[in-house]
């Protein structure tokens, strides 16, 4: 049997982008997925979308109490909380010498404390339960150096060690975990510029400059069912596409050949900043 068919799962970030194409991906298989998102329009429409199994909820997952009081509520309403995916990230970039501390904070705000909160609201839960399965979105910049991308890089890094580290305390309890680390994906990030709030700095072209460093982005559709297979599978650090799967490896063995192609990519860049 399907580890999707009749499962709950909690997907943050749901909106739009990988959250969105998980939760569909998951809704096809037969699960029941509640769609959280900061966003409300982008995840009512999403949910309803995707038809009576799929739930919407507003959520902020800097917000830790509300993060707790909605696995809670799944919890207790369904009986159990079978996936958790946190998924929920920004990006962020520029030259590290114009970035400020609330371009730093911001980041970290939602993509470690973001993760982070649900760890600590799903994990005890799925201890007691002895079963259940986290999931971390983090990137291939989590395993991989990804200059313009510093603070970013930094979160991602932070998910995967989270994440390699709870897995071995969690397999005690029945309970698997999961980094996601794709290189680009075709997602709106690609085309974001950071949140409207922080001060103004130069970002790179992500899409241009991550197309330099690994390739043309893989559709969000693809990456989401592969994603699910390896779920499936219980791998821990789960690397597409193929490309960046065989950089990560290059990265262990042969450093210079992978870090020449970012130094290229990086020159590039800055070359052609407007």
């Amino acid at each position: 049997m399907s580890i999707w068919d009749g499962a709950n799962a909690l997907v943050t970030g749901a909106g739009s982008g990988i959250g969105l194409a998980l939760s569909e991906s998951m809704v096809a298989r037969g699960a029941n997925v509640w769609l959280t998102d900061i966003n409300e329009a982008d995840v009512e429409a999403a949910a309803q979308r995707l038809g009576p199994t799929a739930h919407a909820a507003v959520l902020d997952v800097r917000d830790a109490v509300a993060v707790r009081e909605s696995v809670e509520r799944i919890a207790k309403d369904q009986a159990r909380l079978d996936l958790l995916f946190n998924n929920a990230g920004i990006g962020g970039g520029g030259e590290a010498h114009t970035l400020s501390v609330e371009h730093y904070d911001r980041i970290i705000d939602i993509n470690v404390r973001g993760v982070t909160n649900g760890v600590a609201a799903a994990y005890p839960l799925m201890v007691e339960q002895r079963r259940g399965h986290i999931i971390n979105t983090a990137s291939a910049a989590g395993l991989l150096p990804a200059p313009l991308l510093t603070p970013y890089t930094m979160t991602k890094h932070a998910i995967v060690g989270l994440s390699k580290a709870l897995r071995f305390e969690a397999a005690n309890f029945g309970v698997n975990v999961s980094a996601l680390c794709p290189t680009a994906v075709e997602t709106p990030i690609l085309d974001g510029k950071g949140p409207d709030d922080l001060p103004k700095v130069w970002v790179p072209n992500l899409r241009s400059y991550l197309e330099r460093i690994g390739g043309p982005p893989m559709p969000v559709s693809e990456f989401a069912t592969y994603a699910l297979g390896e779920i499936e599978r219980n791998r821990d650090v789960i690397v597409a596409p193929a490309s960046a799967r065989a950089a990560a490896l290059l990265y262990r063995w042969v450093p210079w050949l992978v870090e020449s192609r970012i130094n290229r990519a990086l020159t590039a860049e800055l070359q052609n900043r407007t």
